[in-house]
Parts: C-alpha cells; structure tokens; sequence
C-alpha cells in the first residue's frame, strides 16, 4: 500500500473505484474530492433553478423548496471535508502530511 496515494483522499486503499458501464470503465480517483465536486455541482443547480422559477408566481413554492435543497446541500459540503480528514487520520496516524490543510476541497 502506498501512503502517497492515500494522501489524494483515494480512501483507505489508495485505490480507485472503477464502475463497469457496457464495454466502458469510469474511473473515480480522489473519492473524496470527487464527491464534493458533485455536491457542489448540485448546490449551484438547485440555486440555479429555484433562481429562475421565482420569475414565475406559479413556481414560487418549488423554487423555495430548491432553495431548501440547496441549503442543506450547503451543510454536506463540511460533512464531506470533516470524513475525509477523519478517515485519513484513522487509518494513517503516523504518516506526515494527511490532514495538514493542504488541500481542503
């Protein structure tokens, strides 16, 4: 196992997850980093949308409950910074470097 690869947030193998989709792979290196990208992919969509959907009175409701989804969109992102660091230190202690602020996505 190579402590360096762990250091990219790859979890606690160091290896990437690979998902077979026909004859194509997708290859999910730096897990961690991956998942908050998507929840803040998500996060602007939801603002996004509930942005527009308050130009029409009809669609006023669903955009406050995007606004909503949102919000709570936003409490995941620190969630994900928290499990990440605290998985990095539980399985590598004693390895310099993990969770030093380096790289806080």
């Amino acid at each position: 196992m190579n402590a360096a690869s762990d250091r990219d947030g790859g979890g606690a193998s160091g290896t990437p997850l690979i998902l077979h989709l026909g004859h194509e792979e997708l290859v999910i290196r730096q897990r961690y980093e991956t998942v908050s990208i998507v929840n803040d992919l998500l996060i602007g969509g939801w603002f996004l949308v509930g942005s527009f959907f308050f130009f029409s009175p009809a669609l006023t409701h669903v955009g406050t409950w995007l606004f909503v989804l949102g919000s709570i969109e936003m409490l995941i992102r620190p969630a994900i910074r928290f499990t990440r660091r605290v998985h990095l230190r539980r399985y590598h202690p004693d390895v310099p470097g993990i969770g030093d602020g380096g790289h806080d996505f």
